[in-house]
């Protein structure tokens, strides 16, 4: 790291692929650039606010969002192209439920305060993803925070709590009030906002100008 950091605060959702993409872009710029400056903040976005607590069939949620099969299959071809060029495979048709990610996020925001945000934020990619787990459950929270090194027993507690609920729920009004409406959304050093899965090199420039404002 530099002598200065700059902040690079990011809006996501863990059951955005985009947002998967996008990281995995990000963290191929970042180590080219072992040198970059960038403190990193994940801050809670819920595509879906209104999800029922227990999340839904998937296929019904996703046929409804885009308006039948046939939709949902235009809207995520894009998605399964970039997640092939990244080098990312999204099992797709392993997924059952869309889950509702108040609690993953209440998870990141804990994970956060031990420092260990980015480690919950890639595990979560992982068990939705990949592994296709249902993250607004419980147990598997707590066991995903168990592999970062977090206190299961103590997570459970927190999840079965009203703990924090009310502090997700308001930086995410907080974002859209803002302006933010979608993920993922980057804001660089408090005040260039950059929206959208951006390919590596664009990370590798941005680090470029900012190294060169830093150092002179």
């Amino acid at each position: 790291m530099t002598d200065k950091t700059v902040k690079l605060d990011i809006l996501s959702d863990p059951i955005c692929p985009w947002c998967y993409i996008g990281k995995t872009h990000l963290d191929k710029a970042l180590a080219s650039v072992p040198n970059h400056p960038f403190v990193i903040e994940w801050h809670p976005f819920q595509l879906n606010p209104d999800m029922p607590e227990g999340g839904m069939d998937r296929r019904a949620y996703l046929e409804g969002k885009f308006g039948g099969k046939e939709g949902a299959v235009r809207a995520y071809a894009p998605v399964v192209e970039h997640a092939e060029k990244a080098g990312l495979t999204i099992n797709f048709e392993g997924m059952q439920r869309t889950p509702n990610t108040l609690d993953a996020h209440r998870l990141i925001h804990w994970a956060g305060i031990e420092g260990k945000q980015t480690e919950v934020v890639d595990a979560l990619f992982q068990a939705y993803f990949v592994d296709t787990r249902d993250i607004g459950d419980h147990d598997v929270l707590a066991d995903i925070a168990d592999g970062i090194g977090m206190d299961a027993a103590v997570l459970r507690k927190l999840l079965k709590s009203d703990a924090d609920r009310d502090l997700i729920k308001d930086r995410d009004s907080h974002s859209r009030q803002m302006g933010v409406n979608s993920v993922p959304t980057y804001i660089v050093a408090n005040q260039h906002a950059v929206p959208g899965a951006h390919p590596p090199e664009l990370w590798q420039k941005v680090i470029a100008d900012i190294l060169s404002q830093i150092e002179t």
